[in-house]
């Protein structure tokens, strides 16, 4: 029987599992008594990646049916800095699974967007999870945190989103919020005034924001980078989703 290797951004984590993609989904966000009902995120890996760091081939063995014929739907092989020893050539595909078990599958893109002067409104996912507003695009925003950072917080590689502002990212004190559901707004708005009239490129919005992301509000994609690669999974329109994966179009409320 085939075995998948996944690494779950909502907890990190990389997991051996028995279950495909759509069903790992569905047993990750609403299946198992050790994890609340939530959004799952994941990538799925090269079966045959391997790393020192992990005990992969140890995984495996222990990724066996159950006595009853029931297939293993995970076994744990880290927790704890996974992100940073992964090759980002080994993953295939991002996977967005919504609070009922829905699953939509992202390709990775060499097309990265290459936007003009707006703001923006980053998500990190993993191995931290603020909420950062910044002037940056997303590549300047990636080597500023990881690859030459100008504080002295470096990352050894990010996981993140960017999410829309609509009109205000051009206009962050009269620009209209429209139906985005940010909380705080006030503060989003002075904050991204800030990046736009001072010295400073980026600011922390909530530096203890959760994870979790409104499937609706992301802008483009994912970006997921580290000192030597950066892989981007661009987001399906709205429109491309309704037509062919409608019930994860319902589920995700876009």
């Amino acid at each position: 029987m085939a075995i998948y290797l996944y690494l779950s951004l909502l907890p990190e984590a990389l997991i051996a599992s028995m279950l495909c993609p759509e069903e790992f989904g569905t047993y990750y966000a609403v299946g198992s008594a050790k994890k609340s009902r939530g959004q799952a995120m994941f990538f799925e890996v090269d079966p045959d990646f391997r790393d020192p760091y992990f005990r992969v081939e140890e995984a495996y063995t222990r990724c066996v049916p159950h006595e009853d014929g029931s297939l293993k739907a995970s076994v744990y092989v880290s927790v704890y800095r996974v992100l940073e020893h992964m090759d980002f050539n080994a993953l295939k595909h991002l996977y967005l699974t919504t609070m009922d078990g829905r699953t939509l599958e992202l390709s990775p893109s060499n097309q990265i967007p290459n936007e003009g002067e707006q703001l923006h409104l980053y998500q990190e996912i993993v191995p931290v999870s603020p909420l950062v507003v910044s002037r940056l695009s997303p590549l300047a925003f990636i080597d500023t945190i990881v690859r030459n950072p100008v504080s002295l917080v470096k990352l050894p590689a990010i996981v993140f989103t960017e999410l829309q502002l609509g009109e205000l990212a051009d206009d962050p004190e009269m620009g209209l919020m429209e139906n985005l559901p940010y909380s705080n707004q006030d503060h989003l708005r002075q904050c991204l005034t800030d990046v736009k009239t001072k010295y400073a490129a980026t600011k922390m919005v909530d530096r203890v924001h959760s994870p979790n992301v409104h499937y609706r509000t992301i802008k483009n994609g994912f970006y997921v980078g580290n000192q030597e690669q950066l892989v981007y999974f661009p987001m399906p329109s709205p429109e491309e989703i309704r037509t062919n994966n409608y019930r994860w179009f319902r589920s995700a409320n876009l």
